[in-house]
């Protein structure tokens, strides 16, 4: 039986590392988010009386159940349309990369995408948006899913270099075709994958604040991201109902990190381990 020797100093500065830089900053959000505007002399210390009400003001001020559901509705499409587009994207190109140099060569040019910052291509992306009518909220949502590909594309290659390819061989023996094999066979093989793509991807439209900034114009279709925005631009001396409103924003993306966790343990877990 081999011992395991944990590295304690580098387990306490992580530790320590973790709150400093994670739970003060989450603590000073709630704090201040429940505090009147006359009790803000002392900023960490906890409130002596409880104003909820700042939630209130902020549920209507920044118009947050239609900047909500305007969230929910991007983050909904580009999950639903990134999962079976990006793996099989990265299924044909894994499989056909020994049988061709022009995959291969796809494979690079997604890798290399990564590489380019956003603001390298932010002024062409309004440009070229605005012509093809793409400045609103479907529009996003198919510019999120084609983002999100080459980083999608790397995870899931990946994961389908560790399957084995004599799941697929005697799939196509007993007569299936490609696109039966990969959703029969492998799609159901990238759970753990899919879970972790699904899970990153959420945050990160969730979370996104420089694509609506530059594409969505309309007050009607902004995100909650923007409302922030605006919010803090007019109630700037306000930061009780500015924090409040984060935390309100913060919430949702928190609780499903929480609960999705553990998928993304057993993806890296899986991913470990070759097939």
């Amino acid at each position: 039986m081999i011992s395991e020797k944990k590295n304690w100093p580098i387990t306490i500065l992580l530790i320590i590392c973790m709150i400093i830089f994670i739970l003060i900053p989450l603590y000073m959000v709630v704090i201040i988010a429940i505090k009147d505007p006359s009790d803000m002399i002392h900023v960490l210390s906890f409130p002596k009386e409880l104003r909820l009400q700042n939630f209130v003001d902020a549920w209507v001020k920044t118009d947050y159940p239609v900047k909500f559901i305007n969230t929910a509705i991007i983050t909904i499409i580009t999950l639903i349309f990134t999962l079976p587009l990006n793996s099989f994207t990265a299924y044909a190109i894994v499989r056909s990369q020994d049988k061709s140099k022009f995959f291969k060569f796809i494979y690079y040019y997604f890798l290399s995408a990564m590489f380019i910052p956003f603001s390298v291509i932010m002024l062409p992306l309004v440009i070229q948006a605005s012509n093809f009518n793409l400045d609103n909220i479907w529009g996003i949502s198919f510019l999120y899913i084609i983002f999100g590909l080459p980083m999608n594309c790397f995870l899931y290659s990946g994961a389908i270099k560790n399957l084995p390819l004599s799941l697929e061989e005697a799939a196509m023996i007993d007569g299936a075709s490609i696109l039966k094999t990969f959703w029969s066979i492998v799609f159901p093989l990238l759970k753990p994958m899919s879970a972790t793509v699904a899970i990153l991807s959420f945050m990160w439209t969730w979370n996104d604040f420089t694509m609506p900034l530059v594409l969505l114009t309309e007050e009607s279709q902004q995100t909650l991201q923007l409302a922030q925005y605006v919010f803090k631009s007019q109630f700037s001396v306000d930061y009780n109902l500015a924090f409040a409103s984060y935390t309100m924003v913060l919430l949702p993306i928190l609780i499903v990190y929480i609960f999705a966790q553990k998928y993304i343990i057993a993806s890296v877990s899986a991913g470990s381990v070759k097939g």
